[in-house]
């Protein structure tokens, strides 16, 4: 099982852009994304020093169009990569760049949504001085009441030793003077609170803008930064990836989901390191691989070879198939068994885990074709649950 992930802001580095542009068809398509975006990405990522490309303006779309085209790169012909990838997943901003590669959304929405992300939550960090720290080592209840104590946010849970808090710098200044015990703090060098309530009125602009995005389910599972669910359905991708401005970046779900998967490869697009540093520590056992500069391509290729293979959304196309979007128990909803077809919307049941109860619905409905698991059945992320023939279909 192979998934691609995308890093988020603070991966970025000084010309680490450089390598990637010396091939005129990377620097093609990347000038087309940069020119969507209104913004001399080349530039940035060549020459910028690095308190510049901190802003959060410059930062957030040098980040998705890098991933985009380097995704272009690694499989040239894209319908290649349906095959392999099992799953994908991108930490904050880095979820616009899997959305795209799933094809939820096309790369130049993306790159418009980026934009206006980034001038959107550098207004609002502007607004009030908030930051961010993060908490290493130190158990972790001991961190979370420490941070509840002086009302700061887990605005990232990267997994195990890891918790960004973020807040006000009076609360921040707080946490440092009475920190958790034996852990190690490090104030980060980014503009504002990020996934807190501080970003709310970037949530607002978000959400306006997205009501005239078109959207598709995407054709590989996403991993929702939310809450670890496999997401199938287009306008949750995009409801959730705009919502996630103002809520915690829940990494450690995600890399549970990736582990209930089977993951065996996790590959990171460009600028990698961060996130398969963090899946060393948290997936004992499952191969990473960086992707940092072109000439590791086809090592990459190899990888994505020996690890890939393929999503069932691939070959059964998701207007005609509900998954799970968790691990758990499957509950049966009565009605629904009842019925021959399901209107959009429809509940068919829930997933019952550890953690929640999770409802899970026909988005499109359909002609009930067959029930794939029973009530009671033990089932898997993405695992398929009931294959749907769409209304007035042949």
């Amino acid at each position: 099982m192979l998934v691609i992930v995308a890093p988020g802001q603070g991966a970025q580095t000084p010309g680490f852009l450089s390598p990637w542009l010396e091939d005129q068809t990377f620097a093609s398509r990347f000038a087309w994304l940069a020119t969507v975006a209104g913004v001399d990405l080349a530039h940035y990522g060549t020459e910028a020093d690095a308190e510049t490309i901190r802003d959060t303006r410059i930062a957030q779309p040098l980040l998705v169009a890098t991933g985009l085209v380097a995704a272009l790169e690694l499989f040239p012909h894209p319908a290649d990569a349906f095959d392999q990838i099992g799953a994908v997943a991108g930490h904050s901003v880095g979820e616009l760049t899997a959305a795209a590669g799933a094809r939820a959304i096309t790369a130049e929405q993306a790159m418009v949504l980026v934009r206006e992300r980034g001038i959107a939550m550098a207004e609002a960090a502007a607004a009030t001085p908030t930051g961010m720290t993060a908490i290493l080592g130190g158990d972790r209840e001991e961190i979370l009441a420490a941070l509840e104590r002086h009302g700061l946010t887990p605005a990232n849970d990267n997994g195990p030793g890891q918790i960004v808090a973020a807040g006000t710098r009076e609360q921040l200044e707080a946490l440092a003077a009475d920190p958790p015990a034996k852990a190690r703090l490090m104030p980060l060098s980014v503009a504002g609170a990020f996934h807190t309530e501080h970003m709310a009125p970037a949530v607002g602009h978000l959400s306006r803008l997205a009501v005239s995005v078109s959207v598709h389910d995407p054709r590989i599972p996403v991993i929702s930064n939310k809450d670890g669910q496999i997401v199938h359905h287009g306008p949750a991708v995009l409801r959730r990836m705009v919502g996630q401005i103002a809520s915690p970046v829940r990494w450690d779900l995600c890399l549970e989901t990736m582990s209930d998967l089977g993951v065996t490869g996790i590959l990171e697009m460009p600028p990698a390191g961060t996130l398969t540093g963090i899946a060393k520590r948290a997936l004992k056992g499952v191969e990473t691989f960086a992707l940092k500069t072109p000439d590791q391509l086809d090592a990459a290729r190899a990888f994505c070879q020996k690890h890939g293979e393929g999503s069932v959304i691939d070959t059964a196309p998701t207007w005609r198939m509900v998954v799970s979007p968790a691990k758990g128990t499957f509950h049966l909803d009565s009605t629904a068994a009842a019925l021959d077809m399901l209107a959009p919307g429809a509940p068919i049941g829930d997933v019952a885990s550890l953690r929640d109860r999770i409802s899970v619905t026909a988005s499109h409905g359909g002609q009930v074709v067959e029930w794939l698991v029973e009530d009671g059945d033990l089932v898997s992320p993405g695992q398929p649950l009931i294959r749907l023939h769409p209304e007035g279909a042949q």
